[in-house]
């Protein structure tokens, strides 16, 4: 994918000392992290453990209170806004639905950073959305408006305007969430396939554990805005980092497609913490 013509071949993005935060208190406090080029990395973990924070502070939307982020080396405010929107694509949970956009017109936004405001769309561009839509499976849709799509299409049609940005390093934030299963394995083919025929390195926000470890060479497991555990989904996804991280009992086979993850039972540890759930006194 094209990039700012001083990057290098192989971008990587790092977090060092990441402190951030919304309000008075951090969500994470000193927390580091490298992207490997050309990888995909997955951010896991319970509900409010710090996953879509730490995107946010890597896409350069949520600013550090402390420590910096890199792209390929430079600090993000190095990069002009158009410099850095040609590098790194964030597809977030926060976004509005254009209802009256095509969906060929929305994927064409994702090309905002490659000309001026004023100019009519390149012979690169019309290839740049051709490509993308392709690769996201929305071709069919291509002249429905955005508004009458079901859930599963339109983030089909994100990712195609996503897609159509042709970043080094993008970041997707829950990007299987509220979809059927269906369209959750079209995601994961699109991710699989920029992985396997392209440069790009990306970051995803996953729930589901078992996809996750299929899915990425990296799994970062998050738990109260700290790193629990990093590495290859083999070392990650086990069953003490269900009970550690996940509060749940569960057994774990690996298989020749991955993980296969049996849970057993919610755990209870924090019992003394919380006296709702400490067992009735004699």
């Amino acid at each position: 994918m094209s990039g700012d013509t001083q990057s290098t071949a192989d971008p990587a993005l790092t977090g060092d000392d990441l402190v951030l935060a919304y309000g008075d208190e951090p969500i994470l406090d000193g927390e580091s992290l490298t992207v490997e080029p050309g990888s995909v990395t997955a951010l896991v973990g319970p509900n409010g453990s710090g996953k879509s924070t730490l995107l946010k502070g890597l896409a350069d939307q949520l600013d550090p209170r402390a420590g910096s982020v890199r792209l390929d080396g430079r600090e993000m405010d190095e990069y002009g806004t158009k410099a850095l929107a040609r590098r790194l694509g964030l597809l977030s949970q926060e976004r509005t639905s254009p209802g009256t956009l095509t969906v060929e017109d929305l994927v064409y936004h994702g090309r905002y950073p490659h000309r001026s405001f004023f100019e009519s769309p390149t012979e690169a561009d019309r290839q740049a959305v051709e490509r993308a839509i392709d690769l996201a499976g929305c071709g069919h849709l291509r002249d429905r408006e955005v508004g009458s799509l079901s859930g599963g299409q339109k983030q089909l049609a994100w990712i195609a305007m996503a897609l159509a940005q042709e970043t080094d390093v993008l970041l997707l934030d829950e990007p299987t969430t509220f979809l059927d299963l269906h369209h959750q394995l079209e995601v994961l083919e699109i991710i699989e396939t920029l992985r396997d025929e392209s440069d790009v390195t990306i970051v995803v926000v996953l729930h589901d554990l078992e996809q996750a470890a299929r899915l990425a060479d990296h799994v970062v497991a998050l738990r109260d805005g700290e790193i629990r555990a990093r590495g290859p989904p083999s070392s990650v996804v086990t069953e003490g980092l269900l009970a550690d991280v996940f509060a749940v009992d569960a057994d774990v086979t690996w298989t020749e497609s991955g993980p296969r993850i049996t849970p057993i039972r919610a755990r209870h540890d924090d019992a003394v913490e919380r006296p709702d759930l400490a067992p009735p006194t004699e």
